[in-house]
């Protein structure tokens, strides 16, 4: 067994045992909020498959942490503008950040102040801003969080009303952060999915309907098994997402589909107790429909994957 799966099972003993841990708690306890900051930053200096193998298991349990924006995207946009006191800040747990990508919203820079609004941001008390070809911190004017069916995964609009910034580097690392965002994206979808196969094997057992499990039956067998190979596909997909543009892409495109059709088979192999409030199921199923908006639908990263394909051919 090596580190990532022993990481692996303590985190999901810990979110077994502590439920209501804060992201602070988790920090401490864990290291989590600090896996991938340098060790000069008081972090643990770990990379991709660690990182894989903790966002797996906060996506099994739909955690609510800031792992993704703030763990992973800001993290690295921190160290590609060399933002020590904001490294230490996110490894200890108290500071949260969040990365604005290029596109995210419609934003300028004029001098040294930023005016525009960004309709949906993960939430997060630092904002960092990839524009106008740089990386800069800023305060924003105004912040109104959603309340989102999916309440597993905060978003805030941000407005700038010439918020001064602070200039943290040039913006050519904003596709390592797109791109380290879509890996963690995608081992927390696979992570889900693979929690959704649980939940409906489970059901396929017990549930008895004519004197026998329904699991027994062919049409639960045949998607159940289709089920376990998009999982293990997708767990495959997320394992390589942070190699690569094209296989940041392919994650992209694969984990949210494969997410998607778990989430809802769960639901209908849990039959009527699937689609009520009572059944965590749907809690999934709205996590699933929120990723697969988060970077960009399925058929973006296609297209992405294609052109870099065709580009290269």
């Amino acid at each position: 067994m090596g580190f990532p799966d022993e990481l692996r099972d303590a985190v999901r003993a810990y979110l077994a045992g502590r439920p209501g841990a804060s992201w602070q708690q988790s920090a401490r306890d864990l290291g989590i909020a600090g896996l991938l900051v340098p060790q000069e930053h008081g972090g643990t200096g770990c990379g991709p498959a660690e990182m894989a193998a903790v966002a797996g298991e906060l996506g099994r349990v739909l955690s609510p942490y800031p792992f993704l924006q703030s763990a992973v995207m800001a993290v690295e946009a921190a160290r590609a503008g060399r933002a020590g006191e904001l490294l230490n800040a996110l490894a200890d747990g108290s500071a949260t950040a969040t990365v604005v990508l290029p596109g995210d919203g419609d934003l300028r820079l004029e001098g040294e102040l930023l005016t525009g609004d960004v309709p949906y941001a993960p939430a997060g008390q630092v904002v960092l801003v990839y524009v106008a070809g740089l990386l800069v911190e800023a305060v924003p004017t105004r912040r109104e969080p959603y309340a989102t069916m999916d309440v597993s995964r905060p978003l805030q609009r941000l407005a700038f009303h010439r918020a001064p910034v602070r200039r943290l580097g040039d913006g050519g690392s904003w596709t390592r952060v797109r791109d380290l965002g879509i890996a963690a994206l995608a081992a927390e979808q696979a992570g889900g999915a693979r929690r959704c196969l649980e939940m409906a094997v489970g059901h396929a057992k017990a549930r008895r309907q004519f004197g026998r499990p329904i699991g027994s039956f062919q049409a639960i067998k045949h998607k159940l098994a289709d089920l376990l190979l998009l999982v293990e596909s997708a767990h495959s997909a997320a394992e390589a997402a942070a190699r690569d543009e094209v296989s940041a892409a392919i994650a992209g495109s694969y984990c949210t589909e494969a997410y998607l059709a778990a989430a809802g088979e769960n639901i209908q192999v849990h039959g009527g107790i699937g689609i009520t409030w009572e059944h965590p199921a749907h809690r999934y199923l709205k996590r699933a429909a929120s990723d697969a908006q988060l970077f960009g639908p399925p058929q973006a990263h296609r297209a992405r994957l294609a052109a870099r394909v065709f580009t290269d051919a």
